[in-house]
């Protein structure tokens, strides 16, 4: 097993060391850097330091995959002078250096996206877990809980409100940590958006607009969304940095959060919130169109193809629709978080076809440590990397079990309800009290998913000379 402490110093010494490291973050596979100099670090050097599963730009960052034990190896990093957990601070003379190239911009949108969602997680599968049991112990599945007990309640309505009604406020938060702005300032933004007068106004369907000091504004419940308030941190953030500029610092303490907000509330109210809430409205009729249009196949494509977004990044867009649809309709989403689902189960099939395969018991041992790692950990790099990239065939089990199963979800009509584990638990997000079938059709979408990739694999995943010196270093290990 790999030293930690080593494997950091290794790391960073790679990445041109701390010097070069103007910011660090951990997701939970991979330590993701940014760097003053991005031509340093050799990407294949870097994929044999002991204790790497592999390494790779993606979203503007350099990303070092470690596996369940990234934390550990970021604590470390961390000791060694690193500023980390926090927004990328450019200064003049670091802002004069960037390109703002059409993919540079994207690379830093992505990457403010990626950052302000994946914070969110752990609320969001937190709040939705609860939901998830409640549905599988109450009334339309097992039946152990009536609608009437107050355990039931808690579980399905207090714990899931708590986590999803005040996403702006959560995400507030989360986007002001990521632009270097007051975090509070990010949280007001938030409670302004879901402030109890104006959700009373949208609730009661009387008026369609109001007056924002003079200016007309829809009235609207922006609860449980993601789009208004994701769209205004980045203007309150540069609000803010002009607001600092040019109040005295003896006064900055009130009145930087007071012309800030006065600057926002209008321009949040009458146009960036509305325009968020009709995207996200947009966004969720296109992706049932898409579902709809494209049917299974549509599911199976995506079944088969999301592993490889996931090593480009760019399942970070997809996630960010998927959850602005999950958090906007009651009925979930039949397509994008359906066929990543199934996909997880197809990757972890891949690594376990291989432990059937192999012969050599040190290689063999390693790749069933990688199915666990997802059954369990509910993490897919270890298989990607570990069998994917070091036995490439084994991809075909990948994209095959992922389109079979993506196929069998979308004839079968399986709806995903919300953002649940990634582990062998993510099937809970297909239950649902108004759709009963969903969960075992969906579990069962993913078995056959996980059956057909181990299959590919265990038949044709091997060219005959990687088997011949797979046989030979099991002999050779048995005789030592």
């Amino acid at each position: 097993m790999a030293d930690n402490a080593q494997t950091a110093k290794d790391v960073l010494a790679a990445v041109g060391g701390a010097e070069n490291v103007t910011n660090l973050i951990h997701c939970i596979t991979r330590l993701r850097f940014s760097l003053k100099d991005e031509s340093i670090p050799a990407i294949d050097e870097i994929k044999k330091i002991p204790g790497v599963i592999g390494a790779q730009w993606s979203g503007g960052q350099f990303q070092v995959i470690i596996g369940q034990n990234v934390t550990k190896v970021y604590d470390e990093v961390m000791k060694l002078g690193i500023t980390g957990g926090g927004s990328i601070d450019i200064d003049e003379g670091d802002a004069a250096k960037f390109e703002w190239t059409p993919a540079n911009v994207g690379g830093v949108i992505l990457n403010y996206l990626s950052k302000t969602m994946v914070a969110m997680i752990p609320i969001m599968m937190g709040g939705a877990f609860f939901r998830t049991v409640a549905t599988l112990l109450g009334p339309s599945l097992l039946g152990l809980w009536t609608e009437d007990m107050q355990v039931y309640q808690l579980f399905n309505t207090w714990m899931y409100n708590a986590a999803f009604y005040f996403i702006p406020i959560y995400l507030g938060y989360s986007a002001a940590k990521q632009l270097g702005c007051s975090e509070m300032l990010g949280m007001f933004m938030g409670g302004i958006l879901i402030c109890p007068d104006l959700v009373a106004l949208a609730q009661a369907g009387e008026v369609a607009s109001v007056s924002v000091m003079g200016i007309p504004a829809p009235v609207a419940n922006y609860g449980q969304t993601v789009l208004p308030i994701v769209l205004c941190m980045p203007v309150l953030a540069q609000v803010e940095k002009l607001m600092k500029k040019i109040v005295p610092d003896m006064l900055s303490t009130v009145f930087v959060p007071f012309l800030t907000m006065l600057v926002m509330v209008p321009v949040a109210y009458c146009a960036l919130a509305p325009l968020g809430g009709w995207l996200g409205q947009g966004v969720g009729t296109a992706l049932f169109a898409f579902g709809e249009f494209g049917g299974f196949i549509a599911v199976a494509v995506i079944g088969a193809l999301w592993s490889f977004l996931v090593m480009t990044g760019m399942h970070q867009v997809l996630i960010v629709l998927a959850i602005t649809q999950l958090l906007s309709s009651p009925a979930g989403d039949p397509c994008v978080t359906v066929g990543g689902m199934i996909a997880q189960w197809a990757t972890w099939g891949i690594a376990f076809g291989a432990f059937l395969r192999l012969k050599n018991k040190e290689e063999k041992m390693a790749q069933l440590g990688y199915a666990l790692s997802g059954i369990i950990g509910g993490v897919t790099e270890p298989e990607i990397y570990g069998t994917g990239f070091k036995y490439t065939r084994t991809l075909a089990g990948m994209v095959g079990g992922g389109f079979i199963g993506g196929a069998l979800a979308g004839i079968f009509g399986v709806h995903n309800y919300m953002l649940a584990a990634t582990n062998v638990l993510c099937v809970m997000g297909f239950a649902s009290p108004n759709n009963p079938n969903s969960l075992l059709l969906g579990t069962l979408s993913a078995v056959v998913a996980f059956v057909a990739s181990a299959a590919i694999v265990f038949f044709f995943g091997f060219s005959k000379e990687q088997l011949e010196e797979d046989r030979a270093a099991a002999e050779a290990a048995k005789a030592a």
